[in-house]
């Protein structure tokens, strides 16, 4: 899995992303610093070390020197990435985003002052799409975020256990029982021992987030939950009482189940949702969407939704159908009437599926409960 979106075969480089890795490199007496990758790092006070080192092939991103150090540097091989400082954001970052940076003075300012809008802010600026510094910052951002997500699936809390995608429309309002059920599916999900990845939003993405979160806690606290955000139904007309609405819950059970949120400033008009402990926030919508599709290889459950959703399912049968047999991985439809009737996803799903590997991967059912029992039975994808 490559969601880093390097092109061919991966060199075996070493990330470098603290200063105590660093330090414990230097101090194991490393001599060369071929294939390094050192991001975001305070190297003053370093110098000794750094001329003591063979550092051709070196990579720094964003870090910081005593003075003259990045030009010997350069001269001797290294490659430097300067750090942006026109840019609201590290381009270089080593780590997922948590709710808490996004929403970072939440508590005494409004959403239009912090970190996830004033980003979104500078990402529509008229011309910066077609800014070449800009372009720069933002692809590398991305880049970052896809290999900090690598690293996250493949050495923390998740290494090994299935993920499992939950889509469905960001309308789907606090206090509602579409809310309610898909806060219930997070929760069952969890249970069942599966990783739980979203878009990232709100609506029925946040409700999964949040279901998955307290998945450890007892019934009645996910009901005390659900209760506590109804007073304040969506985003709109205020991001700041919908997001100190979610802080509030988070505050009074600190001690959640991670779970994944991957959404995306290209839909900066959509707040990242405070529930998924792990947030994967991309510029570029387009990589989000296929990633978010590459890491679900326990399938994919499809809630009631609109056109977003329907998008998102016939991506991923796209995928399904020109895909390895050992490739394909579960789509779970809940909502006859809804997928049947309402979007009628689900007979175009059915004629796309016929005769083909993926037919017998494809359900569709009425409630949660069902769509994780069809989910038990599935085998994961190669």
């Amino acid at each position: 899995m490559n969601l880093s979106g390097n092109l061919g075969p991966s060199p075996h480089n070493l990330e470098v992303e603290d200063l105590e890795s660093f330090d414990r490199l230097v101090g194991a007496g490393a001599a060369d610093m071929h294939g390094w990758h050192a991001q975001s790092l305070d190297l003053r006070g370093r110098t000794a070390a750094l001329e003591g080192m063979h550092v051709e092939g070196a990579v720094f991103l964003g870090c910081t020197f005593d003075e003259g150090v990045e030009d010997l540097l350069r001269r001797r091989g290294a490659l430097i990435f300067p750090r942006l400082e026109s840019v609201p954001f590290n381009p270089y970052r080593s780590t997922l985003y948590a709710p808490q940076e996004l929403y970072a003075g939440l508590a005494g300012s409004p959403y239009e002052d912090l970190p996830d809008a004033r980003i979104y802010e500078w990402s529509i600026q008229p011309g910066q799409r077609h800014r070449l510094d800009a372009t720069l910052a933002s692809a590398l951002h991305d880049h970052a975020i896809g290999d900090a997500l690598e690293e996250a699936i493949r050495t923390g809390r998740w290494q090994g256990r299935p993920m499992v995608g939950v889509m469905g429309g960001h309308a789907a309002q606090r206090g509602t029982p579409e809310y309610a059920e898909a806060a219930l599916l997070g929760r069952l999900l969890a249970r069942d021992g599966h990783a739980v990845a979203t878009g990232g939003g709100p609506g029925a993405m946040e409700a999964a987030n949040l279901g998955a979160y307290l998945s450890g806690a007892a019934d009645g606290d996910l009901q005390t939950a659900l209760g506590m955000l109804a007073s304040v139904p969506g985003f709109r007309p205020s991001v700041s009482a919908w997001a100190r609405a979610a802080a509030a819950v988070v505050e009074r059970f600190p001690d959640g189940i991670p779970s994944l949120g991957i959404p995306t400033w290209f839909y900066g008009h959509e707040p990242p949702n405070y529930f998924a402990t792990h947030i994967a926030k991309y510029f570029a919508n387009a990589v989000r969407e296929a990633i978010l599709l590459e890491l679900c290889t326990g399938g994919i459950v499809f809630l009631p939704g609109a056109a977003g959703t329907v998008q998102e399912i016939f991506q991923d049968a796209c995928e399904n159908y020109y895909g390895a047999r050992e490739k394909i991985t579960p789509m779970v439809l809940v909502g006859r009437r809804h997928w049947e009737q309402q979007y009628p996803a689900w007979p175009m799903l059915r004629s796309l599926a016929a005769g083909r590997p993926m037919e017998d991967r494809i359900f569709l059912v009425d409630t949660v409960q069902e769509a994780v029992e069809v989910l038990r039975g599935q085998p994961l994808a190669g």
